[in-house]
């Protein structure tokens, strides 16, 4: 008989509790923060047609080469969700009497067949939070607060890098790049901090554009100006696009100062998010001892995914923001954080030769909100008590029949040594 393959799916990994007790109160508090600001619970099917998550106003053609995809027994073409973005524009798109502006959390697994690293699996959870209906960059501001938020409750330093895609496209077209290759050109600035100037300029020499525009995006990419928006303004007199980048990134300014949090988030003109799903200001969250160097979190604003899935020209202004469970667990066990308390067991209850009256005895305890471990594997006591020793489980209440025939229950304290008596009705 050949023996089964026990290992996990490559980019899949188990949870064992004390890793999970951590990774539950990190949603914990995402969801605590989600909730302080308004958010609604929405929870999407993991299962999607392939042609909804293939849309242009998906994630491009980057992420759909990493789509899992299946069909069932009616031959339909399905896949796994890669993200919860556009399952969440499909449930505005299919409910039409959502009141206005609506926002929603949701945590879920998402799938994608792509590179593995640290903090980055196939297998993931994100925590997502979706904003439809507001225009201004009011939008932008709160979310980006709300990631701050939620960080400084996780006690992790991170830094906020934006931008605006219009801004980055504008300048794209204003050194007259072929717009056919727009797209592919901030694909490649994406990279720009990985793999540094000269690299960027390698991969855009081979894209085959014209030697003008490689020379005035290279200018740009070491202007040390180009952190500033005065850099912007001869560009934003000639072209439409740098103009209303750049117009919404001052108006986010005002906001990100007035909360005095401008010194927490970064301009960076050359951030490009690379799904082609973006419209606006765009941005990725990262620790600021770049422990990790992936971003722990990122989003930015999407206008045109829900009336594209619709059919229609219509705009839905959306702004979005994800956050990645996996990384941000990666994240704290990597720098031994121990900012949770685990979880406790009030009671540890030992019976001996009395199951039944120690059930009923840890159902009481329970009923009255104690967490409550009731031995149940015959343990000889001296092994017990070790257990409640190497757990730190305080509180042993070890039950007899004299116990029993005295109603009443003997709670040994395992730090000091004391015993108290609490009266307790068993059934005879």
């Amino acid at each position: 008989m050949r023996k089964m393959n026990y290992q996990n799916v490559k980019g899949t990994q188990d949870y064992l509790p004390n890793a999970e007790k951590v990774r539950k109160e990190i949603t914990k508090i995402l969801e605590y923060t989600f909730v302080q600001y308004g958010c609604k619970p929405l929870e999407t099917p993991i299962l999607n047609y392939t042609e909804l998550l293939a849309s242009k106003y998906g994630g491009g053609s980057e992420i759909l080469e990493e789509m899992y995809t299946l069909s069932d027994r009616g031959g339909r073409d399905l896949a796994l969700r890669y993200d919860l973005t556009i399952p969440f524009a499909k449930v505005v798109a299919m409910n039409p009497t959502l009141r206005m502006p609506f926002k929603r959390y949701e945590i879920g697994k998402v799938f994608r067949d792509g590179p593995i690293k640290t903090g980055r699996f196939r297998e993931f959870t994100q925590c997502d939070v979706d904003l439809v209906g507001v225009e201004s960059q009011i939008a932008e501001a709160e979310l980006m607060k709300m990631a701050l938020d939620a960080f400084n409750k996780l006690d992790l330093a991170v830094t906020i890098q934006y931008n605006n895609r219009k801004l980055l496209t504008g300048m794209l077209e204003f050194f007259e790049t072929d717009k056919k290759l727009i797209n592919n050109v901030v694909l490649i600035l994406d990279k720009l901090e990985k793999v540094g100037v000269k690299s960027v300029i390698s991969e855009l020499n081979g894209l085959g554009l014209a030697k003008s525009p490689i020379k005035l995006i290279e200018q740009f990419l070491i202007d040390k100006n180009n952190i500033s928006y005065s850099y912007f303004e001869r560009a934003s007199k000639q072209n439409e696009l740098v103009k209303q980048g750049l117009g919404e990134l001052r108006e986010l300014d005002t906001y990100l100062e007035y909360l005095d949090i401008k010194g927490e988030c970064v301009f960076n003109p050359f951030l490009a998010r690379g799904l082609e799903i973006y419209t606006g200001t765009i941005y990725e969250i990262f620790l600021l001892d770049q422990s990790i160097k992936s971003s722990i979190g990122s989003g930015g604003r999407y206008d045109n995914a829900i009336g594209g899935l619709l059919g229609t020209d219509e705009t839905f202004s959306t702004v979005g923001i994800s956050f990645g469970l996996d990384v941000i667990y990666s994240a704290i066990t990597s720098l031994n954080k121990c900012i949770f308390e685990q979880l406790k067991v009030d009671f540890y209850i030992i019976p001996m030769n009395t199951k039944k009256e120690s059930l009923l005895l840890a159902s009481y305890l329970r009923n009255k909100g104690y967490n409550v471990e009731l031995e149940l594997s015959d343990k000889k006591i001296g092994k017990a008590l070790d257990k409640a020793n190497k757990e730190n489980i305080r509180n042993v209440i070890i039950i007899g029949e004299d116990e029993v025939n005295n109603n009443q229950f003997i709670i040994k304290d395992m730090i000091s040594g004391e015993e108290r008596t609490e009266e307790f009705e068993f059934k005879k």
